[in-house]
């Protein structure tokens, strides 16, 4: 008996182990933070790695940017090969099929790299054609009306992508910056993660959806929408029609809210950085976001207090910063709950330890880390110094590579996902979802007006 529990022990422990280089979420981490310390090496040495990552600039006609791809093609095609290469090494470890993966890839950088550059088109704003919500549309589109081949399922890789652009996003979030974004940003953002997420959670619960549904559906209304009801989502072993119910929902708001929310704040006139504010605690998505904000912040003027910078910094403080970290911590918590308490429930067995560390979404301990390593490195720099020196050098890059994670996920998540699906989960979570949405309007009005109206009017972007 004891040689038998001898033998288990063993396997176990080289199964942990295996993990570390056979997992997913552990190769997100890795990724993730040798980017990080190769930029920060980069950085060190006067140099940046802003040659590799490749982002698109503005531009006004296809002449100009015919006379960018001129001189920037070569760069696409390395930042492609370098992303093949580790992405395929990934999949070889991880036990896929590498001669699967790479032609499908091959097809969602392509894709994606259309999408990024549409997204600097110098109207693109007008039109609110930021790259992962296009990418999003543009899949659904495509997996919904014209149907794609089954083997380039392969480069779909939805969670591996997420989990990557968000141990990136923890080095362009150092706490550092979360300091400077003041004790106001941070308190009205976690006020409106945690009602929002417990209004959406109970009323789907009261309604009779199960408890994973709930969380990812409250995630998605409580953070970063499309980002955090991925990550959420694989931290609580949801179904795989969950994230995309929470996804549609989702977008659908967000792109109400594009619209709806500057013109509610023009009618009220309300200052730039006022209506920046509370575009950032009501809406729930980055790319919509921004959209709202820009558009808002170029009325500034005439009837409109406040300049154009201050609807985009109050914006940026509130949702990047204020709202965005919490995507770690609600995972973390989520995780945590699923293992001991739900799933104890459903088997009524015991919870061992083991389980709690396996279900842990590792790529949180990546964010983490990515963070420390960005305020070490930042330490000592002012704000300004940080906006002259450290983000055009070191997190601009990061940045970019961020977004071609971003682009790659969400562009994975339309082309995967079916309308057809996603009706039989009937009107249930559009309700949950929508008591959050009135709830989070209302509170992000009273907070931002009411209660910290005279700090979001006298913002300083400086």
């Amino acid at each position: 008996m004891s040689t038998n529990n001898t033998e288990i022990a063993d396997t176990n422990k080289t199964s942990s182990w295996s993990e570390f280089w056979s997992k997913e979420d552990w190769w997100a981490v890795w990724l993730g933070l040798g980017i990080v310390i190769l930029a920060y090496v980069f950085y060190l040495s006067g140099s940046s790695i802003s040659w590799i990552a490749v982002a698109p600039a503005k531009w006004l006609n296809f002449s100009q940017l015919a006379t960018q791809l001129s001189t920037t093609g070569i760069r696409y095609l390395a930042l492609l090969a370098a992303l093949l290469i580790l992405f395929t090494i990934v999949i070889k470890f991880i036990g896929q099929k590498p001669k699967e993966f790479i032609p499908a890839f091959i097809f969602i950088f392509i894709l994606s790299a259309i999408i990024y550059i549409l997204g600097n088109w110098d109207q693109a704003s007008h039109y609110n054609l930021e790259p992962p919500l296009v990418a999003l549309v543009i899949g659904l589109l495509i997996s919904n009306v014209i149907g794609l081949p089954r083997w380039l399922d392969a480069g779909f890789r939805v969670e591996f992508y997420i989990k990557l652009g968000i141990v990136l996003l923890g080095a362009t979030l150092p706490f550092t910056l979360i300091i400077w974004a003041g004790p106001v940003a941070i308190l009205q953002a976690s006020i409106v993660s945690l009602v929002t997420f417990f209004v959406i959670f109970f009323t789907a619960r009261k309604l009779g959806l199960d408890h994973r549904l709930a969380a990812v559906l409250g995630a998605g209304g409580a953070v970063c929408g499309v980002s955090a009801s991925i990550a959420v989502g694989g931290a609580v072993r949801a179904k795989k029609e969950d994230p995309p119910i929470a996804i549609t929902l989702v977008v659908l708001w967000a792109i109400i809210f594009i619209f709806a929310l500057p013109l509610i704040s023009r009618v009220l006139e309300l200052p730039t950085g006022v209506a920046g504010a509370w575009i950032g605690t009501s809406e729930f998505a980055d790319a919509a976001g921004l959209a709202a904000a820009q558009s808002y912040g170029g009325l500034a003027g005439g009837h409109i207090a406040g300049t154009a910078d201050q609807a985009l910094a109050s914006y940026t403080l509130i949702k990047v910063i204020g709202r965005d970290i919490w995507i770690g911590i609600w995972s973390f918590v989520l995780a945590l709950v699923a293992v001991t308490v739900w799933e104890r429930n459903e088997t009524n067995s015991k919870v061992e330890v083991s389980q709690i560390w396996l279900r842990f979404p590792k790529f949180v301990f990546g964010f983490l880390i990515a963070s420390i390593l960005t305020t070490l490195i930042v330490h000592g720099n002012s704000l300004a110094d940080y906006n002259k020196i450290v983000k055009p050098a070191l997190i601009a890059p990061i940045t970019s590579l961020r977004t071609w994670a971003f682009t790659f996920s969400f562009l994975s998540i339309g082309l995967t996902t079916r309308f057809r699906e996603l009706a039989n989960a009937g009107i249930k979570p559009f309700i949950a979802f929508t008591a959050g949405v009135l709830v989070n309007v209302v509170l992000g009005y009273v907070l931002s007006v009411i209660v910290f109206g005279h700090y979001w009017s006298t913002i300083v972007t400086h």
